[in-house]
């Protein structure tokens, strides 16, 4: 059974991961798909669009912070086997973003657009700027942990896992939560924004506020004080600034 759930780790990895590189070319636009999120899909009159589009959002961000909770775990683990629960998390999210790219309504009506090659190449720089932020983030607080693979692996070995100890490497000493920051940069960093791009940008955004205060919260509950201090010194999603002392 170990090395079942070590399979099955590996194939919700590797989904996450096909699924994150859809995501960019999705969010980008770029040609080598046919259906983006300012392209592709069935005609849709634009308020219908919106209705379908905001429905999928909300697919993905009530999977993605339910089964966040310690309170869902607590309960779900008493069904998934603890080894797998993160990639099952990992695998639903990932369904759910799926689902997300493959029935959104594009709505083409701009909202800006950058002709000046200067312009659109900056705003092109901090797209990309912004899921290196993404993937970058995730490796400093333990990549593959966060995506289900140590678990499975600890499980094969029969190894116990590591305390929860709180550590602030790189970005996590400037914010206290960067990988959203990068997602904010990758949303809203383009030089073409359509309605349905404006669309997906917002509610993400709403979205990713509303979930870092549950998130919080559940930090709060593992790291105490620690936490608490952190979050007073540290800014949420950008650089506090610091007073000087004189």
């Amino acid at each position: 059974m170990r090395f079942v759930f070590l399979f099955f780790g590996v194939i919700s990895y590797a989904v996450f991961f096909a699924t994150f590189l859809w995501l960019i070319v999705f969010v980008a636009g770029l040609p080598v798909l046919p259906h983006t999120v300012d392209a592709g899909g069935p005609v849709t009159a634009p308020g219908v669009a919106a209705v379908i589009d905001l429905a999928l959002i909300l697919l993905f961000a009530v999977q993605h912070s339910v089964m966040a909770r310690q309170g869902f775990k607590a309960a779900w683990t008493r069904i998934v086997p603890k080894p797998i629960e993160r990639s099952v998390y990992v695998l639903a999210a990932s369904a759910a973003l799926i689902a997300l790219m493959v029935f959104w309504r594009p709505i083409t009506a701009e909202v800006w657009s950058v002709g000046n090659p200067l312009g659109a190449g900056l705003l092109w720089a901090l797209f990309v700027t912004g899921w290196l932020i993404v993937l970058v983030s995730t490796f400093l607080i333990s990549h593959f942990e966060l995506f289900g693979l140590t678990q499975v692996w600890n499980n094969l070995r029969g190894k116990m896992a590591a305390p929860a100890v709180l550590r602030q490497p790189f970005f996590y000493r400037l914010v206290r939560h960067p990988l959203y920051s990068g997602f904010f940069l990758a949303f809203w960093a383009t030089p073409l924004m359509t309605a349905g791009h404006l669309l997906l940008a917002a509610a993400l955004s709403v979205f990713m506020i509303v979930a870092i205060r549950f998130e919080e919260r559940d930090l709060i509950d593992v790291f105490g004080e620690d936490y608490v201090r952190y979050r007073a010194s540290t800014g949420m999603l950008i650089p506090k600034a610091r007073r000087r002392r004189v």
